[in-house]
């Protein structure tokens, strides 16, 4: 069971990134098993979900956190139980006194990705370029001045791609910050330069430290692009693995 095997090594200068394909879970053997691990809860909120597909993301969703916080620890993926912050940021609630993991989910229309890491602030974004909805249109509710700016100026053709490379960013901010959108969305620009690491600027009011995070943003598929959020602690970048599984599969 993958869940029960030798925990993984996670040390403080490094984070994973796991990362499942749902489209590609459909064993109902598989699928009977990640029923088998979810909590009362849990089973009730799948099946709040009107649509096959919602039910099915959530189940996958649910085995995909609890067997990878298993790789870590010596717990029975079927033990793990989660708290909620007042902004509805998921934590671990039990068992207690293991090491300190942190984690951070998040899923679009064909992916869904768990972050990792060790005592330290996180926060995970995935989008579908392919979805549909108003992207650019949208700017000036969701972005900064400068970004709805640099935005507009970049060609026609590239400013799709230019919003989600800020859609993920800030949603990896704000999600590492555990505060949601009760974030001042327009007190902080991500710099995108080419050839240089993302950078983050805040406005004073916002009394957050730029040279304390790292922001990597990576292309799991054509389609997808993830961004990855961490706050360091006087220490250099941190290394990012990036991880395919399928729970309790391979």
């Amino acid at each position: 069971m993958e869940g029960r095997q030798q925990p993984l090594t996670l040390t403080k200068s490094e984070t994973h990134v796991w990362m499942v394909f749902p489209d590609a879970v459909r064993d109902p053997a598989l699928l009977a098993s990640y029923h088998a691990l979810m909590c009362a809860e849990e089973r009730v909120q799948q099946q709040r979900f009107r649509f096959e597909k919602g039910r099915h993301e959530y189940l996958v969703t649910r085995a995909l956190v609890r067997t990878v916080l298993s790789r870590y620890a010596d717990v029975d993926p079927r033990a793990w139980r989660f708290s909620k912050n007042d902004y509805g940021r998921p934590a671990i609630a039990a068992p207690l006194g293991l090491p300190p993991l942190q984690f951070n989910l998040s899923h679009t229309d064909g992916l869904i990705v768990c972050l990792v890491g060790l005592d330290r602030e996180l926060g995970i974004d995935v989008e579908n370029f392919e979805r549909s909805g108003e992207t650019v249109q949208i700017a000036d509710r969701f972005f900064s001045p400068l970004e709805a700016k640099t935005l507009r100026a970049q060609p026609v053709a590239s400013q799709r791609d230019r919003f989600f490379e800020y859609w993920t960013l800030k949603e990896s901010y704000i999600k590492a910050r555990g505060m949601g959108v009760s974030l001042p969305l327009e007190q902080f620009s991500f710099l995108l330069n080419p050839g240089q690491p993302v950078r983050i600027a805040f406005d004073p009011r916002m009394q957050d430290d730029p040279e304390s995070w790292q922001f990597n943003q990576f292309r799991p598929s054509p389609q997808h692009l993830m961004a990855v959020g961490v706050r360091r602690k006087d220490e250099p970048d941190l290394a990012i693995q990036i991880k395919r599984t399928i729970p309790l599969g391979f």
